[in-house]
């Protein structure tokens, strides 16, 4: 479910819905509108931010549910990860089955949805006064925990099936590559929240060059030059593309190494890797098409479950 979370957001996102609900309802905002003047309540709200008098003045109310959709299916799909979860977790904490250990990363888990939730209320605030969109820092700082989220619970529920145990040294020795790799695909996932944020994917629609060049020339204009990484989105792109090229390498090297090894996350990774890196070129060019876009955050996702089911692997 989360997963597919970060899936609608990277979809919120490139749809331009993400403002499109204005108040932070936790427990009301479960139903949408359902009567006329319900939606022209919302679409009211909206018609005094930003980004509709400054980029979708005069859209009508029938485009306007469309872009409501995508927030809504946002939030009710948090929600609904709120009960899958909780639910059981109580019922089976009070019934005593879950085991001491497990219980406080459980709790843990449940509290940081929690938190999640609240981030994103703090994201959405950032482009209802003065912005036209979301800060990307607080995007990515949104995409970022829903990953650590993510991540705890997929290393946890694999320490439940496969609890630690000595690999052997043939598979250990492939451990250190195989965490440079995990540290790249991070960076590279966080590059890419800067790029989505910055809407750095409509910029030098070629590849491998950037308007002719490998390193454009206007890279690294703002000053100081660190901000640019976080603000420019030609090098927010140009850092993005080419860490994703060195993850590519890395991945393929890995694979040549363990080829001979049972390790199939290794094998799946560098399999996703090219796909992935298909994908991202693909959007590139395409000009950034939602359902290419999208498949390329799931891809994103995908890769780096598969980093750390081949971490997990080879403790």
């Amino acid at each position: 479910m989360i997963f597919v979370m970060v899936v609608i957001g990277g979809i919120t996102r490139l749809t331009e819905s993400g403002l499109s609900i204005t108040e932070w309802k936790p427990i009301t905002g479960v139903v949408p509108p359902l009567s006329d003047a319900e939606w022209q309540h919302e679409f009211d709200l909206y018609r005094q931010i930003p980004e509709y008098q400054q980029v979708h003045r005069g859209m009508t109310l029938a485009a306007f549910k469309g872009i409501f959709f995508w927030e809504y299916l946002h939030r009710l799909w948090g929600r609904l990860i709120g009960v899958v979860f909780a639910l059981p977790f109580f019922y089976f904490l009070l019934r005593g089955r879950i085991r001491r250990p497990l219980a406080p990363h459980l709790a843990a888990m449940l509290v940081l949805g929690g938190l999640q939730g609240a981030l994103g209320w703090y994201m959405v605030e950032s482009g209802l006064s003065v912005r036209t969109d979301v800060s990307q820092y607080r995007l990515v700082a949104h995409l970022l925990t829903a990953l650590a989220i993510y991540s705890y619970i997929f290393w946890t529920a694999l320490t439940l099936l496969r609890p630690p145990g000595a690999a052997s040294n043939a598979v250990r020795r492939m451990r250190p590559h195989l965490l440079l790799l995990a540290v790249i695909v991070a960076l590279t996932l966080t590059l890419g929240g800067f790029v989505a944020g910055l809407n750095g994917g409509l910029v030098y629609n070629t590849f491998p060059l950037m308007g002719g060049q490998l390193i454009p020339g206007d890279a690294f204009a703002v000053d100081p030059p660190w901000r640019a990484v976080f603000e420019d989105p030609v090098t927010a792109q140009f850092l993005h593309r080419w860490l994703a090229v060195t993850a590519v390498v890395l991945a393929i090297a890995l694979w040549l190494r363990a080829r001979r090894l049972r390790l199939l996350p290794l094998h799946l990774l560098a399999a996703m890797v090219l796909l992935q890196a298909a994908l991202g070129i693909s959007t590139l060019l395409l000009v950034v098409p939602v359902p290419v876009a999208a498949a390329h955050q799931a891809g994103a996702v995908a890769l780096w479950t598969l980093a750390l089911w081949g971490l997990h692997a080879t403790r």
